[in-house]
């Protein structure tokens, strides 16, 4: 008999929570299961909450647990101390998996001791046209960088996944999710999963559909926000955890030494406009790629630069706060982006 936690952080998802829990009652299992479902909800206030409780009429193991905290890492926490289990399993509220993920992840970490963590392949999903663009784009190496695992194309070891598996020995060993970090906490812990000896397995043959950021003000805001956070988890580890995670950032530099370039013409037009034009050049090559219509090109062409520049912005930001001046996170990066 394997006991597995499902844990879900949740707030104000009453328009994908019940598509979410119906996907993980619907899994299929080769071995006896019992399976426990924990809502963490952060006192949502549009519907969630009533919606949930209708579920538990239908599916007896379906729990709700407040986190009056209101933020993901508390609800993560909150999750995997609700039921015993041997396996955790996180899955976002926006998250719908596959038939197949829960019991591959199992399998995956029963016939191999070295991988601590497992998880499956993203296919973002949208609601809209603009979300389309936007759900195109992060499925994209343009997009979201070389060797991330949103695009990857085969099994094979990561630094991270999305909504992972953990067996119940790595807490344990390596603690609880840290509550200081209201973005990244799943980096942060997944990096002290590598750091401690453990592998991270990327299980193509499983899925899961995201319902991506329907707004580009929203995307803004979590793009910012990753790089933001993603400095206070480096100055946790004294380390840069990936490489690729600074590419935004030097673009974002070169962006203001360009601007001030312009002070003097020739070094504008002999160094910064050259590779301005070719940025330019793959962002309308790429960006077309991703317009059905025509009316959607303006966000085509929009959601590269966007995407870019709001996580350099935010990492040139946490780089002043976190390392220059000492500070401790913003509350205003504490909103979620919805």
């Amino acid at each position: 008999m394997i006991k597995i936690s499902v844990a879900i952080p949740c707030k104000n998802e009453v328009k994908f929570i019940t598509e979410c829990i119906e996907a993980i009652y619907n899994s299929e299992f080769k071995e006896d299961i019992v399976l426990n479902v924990i809502v963490v909800d952060g006192m949502s206030s549009d519907g969630t909450r009533e919606c949930v409780k209708q579920l538990m009429t239908r599916f007896n193991t379906l729990h709700l647990v407040d986190n009056e905290k209101e933020l993901t890492p508390y609800a993560f926490n909150l999750g995997l101390n609700k039921f015993e289990f041997d396996y955790l399993q996180i899955v976002g509220a926006r998250h719908i998996i596959s038939k197949n993920y829960i019991a591959e992840c199992v399998k995956a970490l029963e016939e191999n001791s070295e991988i601590w963590c497992a998880g499956g392949q993203i296919i973002n999903s949208f609601s809209n046209e603009k979300s389309e663009v936007i759900a195109k784009a992060m499925s994209t190496s343009f997009g979201m960088g070389i060797g991330n695992f949103r695009t990857l194309t085969k099994t094979g070891f990561t630094d991270t996944v999305t909504s992972p598996m953990y067996p119940k020995f790595v807490f344990e060993k390596l603690g609880l999710f840290d509550e200081r970090l209201i973005r990244n906490q799943d980096d942060d812990f997944n990096y002290r999963v590598t750091h401690s000896g453990g592998k991270i397995l990327y299980i193509h043959e499983i899925s899961l559909k995201y319902y991506v950021r329907t707004s580009l003000k929203n995307l803004r805001r979590q793009f910012f926000q990753y790089g933001y956070w993603k400095v206070f988890v480096n100055k946790k580890h004294k380390t840069v955890t990936t490489i690729r995670q600074l590419v935004p950032l030097l673009f974002v530099l070169f962006l203001l030494f360009a601007i001030s370039s312009l002070a003097y013409l020739p070094l504008f037009l002999y160094f910064s406009l050259p590779i301005l034009a070719l940025y330019c050049l793959l962002v309308i090559t790429f960006g077309l790629r991703l317009a059905k219509q025509f009316d959607t090109v303006g966000t085509a062409l929009l959601v590269y630069p966007l995407m870019h520049v709001s996580y350099g912005l935010g990492y040139l930001q946490g780089i002043i706060e976190f390392l220059i001046l000492g500070k401790t996170p913003s509350d205003k990066q504490k909103r979620l982006s919805r």
